[in-house]
């Protein structure tokens, strides 16, 4: 086994998540802003998938032990969450006053952003994986 669970490993695992939701925050805002080129469905769904990509890095953020396999289903079900919520007026409400609220909550229900929620989930919990056991890093 390499030095990953050694001493220091919360902390190396701490830098390279908090690295993780940085750079997810600067894509899913390069995408938002239309940087990418991409038409706007593709653009809205990249969003959703980097959306539970990055409330999976804020697991291991806050928990760097954490199971790949349950930081990507936390992440997921708290996407998923998110999303039946704005089935009632709340989210739609607080959006209206605050463009955080906005971006964390959304506004509308969308059906097709549950399938993309999931594919965020499946790609973070797949890299979380593959860094965990050396496979990325060599």
């Amino acid at each position: 086994m390499d030095d990953t669970w050694g001493p220091g490993a919360s902390l190396r695992i701490r830098l390279l998540a908090a690295a993780a939701a940085a750079l997810t925050v600067a894509a899913a805002l390069g995408i938002r802003a239309g940087a990418t080129g991409l038409p706007g469905a593709a653009e809205k769904y990249a969003g959703d998938a980097l959306y539970t990509v990055l409330l999976h890095t804020l697991i291991v953020l806050a928990v760097p032990r954490v199971a790949p396999r349950t930081a990507a289903a936390v992440a997921l079900a708290a996407s998923w969450a998110v999303e039946f919520c704005q089935l009632t007026p709340v989210p739609a409400e607080l959006s209206a006053r605050s463009t955080l609220a906005r971006l964390i909550l959304g506004s509308t229900f969308n059906a097709p952003d549950l399938f993309w929620y999931a594919v965020g989930a499946l790609a973070a919990w797949l890299t979380h994986a593959m860094l965990r056991n050396g496979s990325i890093t060599g």
